[in-house]
């Protein structure tokens, strides 16, 4: 399922937590522990396990098969004046959507990794709509380049309003190496309201 070009551009322009010269905010991969921002970010916590002080605590976050160090944030209530006047904006959120945030951190101190996954507790209305944020990540990282596959539905899966989807795409420049997973569907005889709906996206440095 893709959107019109012109409402892709709407929303990317209503989105100023995806900067133009960073991955997002003000994060781009690559940079180190110690060039975070000091303001503006709070809900600091190990992936899974129990809250930390702050990205200075990443060390204590254990690491994955990768050897990096997870570590979740969030946007410090009143970090974004535009909540003020729209609450699309309030917490934390990406083109519009309620998203978890990591950032994979390695021994040396690098973010090597960023992840944004679409908030599986979000209200029912933003769920149905989650497998849309990774056609904004597109748009956003460039149209062009993205290798994609569709998987067909598995037993017992079924479409949420005529839309089945389950995406895998992958893209690689010099400087950066994205893979985004989407799926819409719900199981058969399910609640009508428990569905699966979201977007994952992962920017790396190359290698």
């Amino acid at each position: 399922m893709r959107l019109p070009a012109a409402l892709l551009l709407a929303l990317l322009a209503a989105a100023p937590a995806w900067a133009q010269d960073a991955d997002l905010r003000e994060f781009r991969v690559g940079m180190t522990a110690g060039e975070l921002p000091a303001e503006g970010y709070a809900d600091f916590s190990c992936v899974g396990a129990r809250g930390i002080e702050g990205w200075q605590d990443y060390g204590q976050c254990p690491a994955d098969a990768a050897g990096l160090h997870p570590l979740r944030f969030g946007y410090q209530e009143g970090s974004n004046d535009l909540a003020f006047l729209n609450d699309s904006y309030e917490g934390t959120k990406v083109g519009g959507h309620p998203v978890l945030l990591t950032l994979l951190i390695s021994d040396a101190g690098i973010v090597e990794g960023l992840r944004i996954e679409t908030d599986p507790a979000a209200r029912l209305n933003r769920r149905k709509k989650a497998h849309l944020l990774g056609e904004l990540a597109k748009a956003r990282y460039g149209e062009a380049g993205w290798a994609c596959t569709e998987a067909r539905p598995a037993a017992g899966e079924e479409p949420v309003g005529g839309v089945f989807l389950k995406e895998h795409c992958e893209k690689a420049t010099p400087t950066r190496r994205y893979v985004l997973d989407r799926q819409m569907f719900r199981r058969a005889g399910s609640d009508p309201r428990s569905f699966v709906s979201g977007s994952q996206l992962e920017i790396r440095r190359p290698g």
